[in-house]
């Protein structure tokens, strides 16, 4: 069977050869990467006028343009190239694949997968459901979006807004100069969380009972919280407010230049919950 296919047209491919990472590189348009069970395999469902390059090199499952532009400059913005190379692939992996992700502009799908994942977006919208391992998702322009992430995530933007929600990441590092970040977590123990931003928000939401230390530091934006536990300090427009939470076994450090950081608590549901 072989490993080399030259897509010009949608289609689909089953891959026979074993694969335990994929290196996706393409131009633009859309990825999804899910991770399951059975053989590897792909679904185009749509191809620009750019040949796509399908190949399995040392178990590696290597998805590529033909040919990158060097220099797109304003055609690319007119949408000469963005027709040239637009392309919407599906890929099915087993979980235990590692992969690496990029794209200049579209969208970013991975889930699903249990090794490490990395994503490089220059402008679109990265979505991360289900991984584990380590994941890097790293975006110019454009929001990330994470659900049910574990391990080790970071999340980095210039200008888009970060999203984490349903995670049980041991840490977890969220970074963006003007788009928001947004935390919605159940009891962090034994977790770290750095938030970062220069001009935009951080929100986080815990519950009542969470198990954290915690260190808000802002030069010029105002700091709210929810939990009387934490101490307050202002000096000139830098404010602090650091305490301790429960036993304080996980760590959350909050950092913004002038965005505004809010702390906020959700009543624990003792039906739903289970005890750790």
């Amino acid at each position: 069977m072989s490993n080399r296919w030259v897509v010009e047209e949608p289609r689909q491919i089953s891959i026979d050869a074993p694969v335990d990472r994929v290196d996706v590189n393409l131009v633009s348009g859309r990825i999804n990467l899910v991770g399951g069970e059975g053989p590897a395999r792909l679904d185009i469902t749509r191809a620009g006028r750019t040949p796509v390059i399908v190949e399995v090199v040392d178990r590696t499952l290597v998805v590529r343009h033909n040919r990158l532009p060097r220099f797109p400059g304003v055609l690319w913005w007119i949408g000469q190239l963005h027709r040239r190379f637009r392309v919407e692939v599906s890929i099915a992996v087993p979980h235990a694949t590692a992969a690496y992700l990029r794209l200049v502009d579209g969208a970013v799908v991975a889930a699903g997968l249990r090794e490490d994942t990395e994503v490089d977006l220059t402008s679109g919208r990265i979505t991360l459901m289900g991984l584990g391992g380590r994941t890097r998702a790293k975006v110019v322009s454009g929001p990330v979006e994470a659900l049910g992430v574990d391990g080790d995530l970071s999340m980095k933007t210039v200008s888009g807004e970060l999203v984490l929600a349903d995670s049980a990441a041991d840490r977890v590092e969220m970074t963006t100069v003007s788009g928001a970040v947004t935390c919605d977590l159940d009891n962090p123990h034994h977790r770290e969380l750095r938030l970062r931003t220069t001009s935009g928000s951080v929100t986080v939401r815990v519950r009542q009972d969470a198990d954290l230390t915690v260190d808000l530091h802002s030069q010029s934006g105002q700091i709210t919280s929810a939990f009387p536990q934490l101490g307050h300090q202002q000096r000139g427009v830098r404010q602090d407010r650091r305490g301790v939470l429960g036993r304080g076994t996980g760590k959350l450090w909050a950092t913004t230049v002038s965005g505004s950081i809010a702390l906020l608590a959700r009543p624990v549901d003792t039906e739903g919950d289970t005890p750790e």
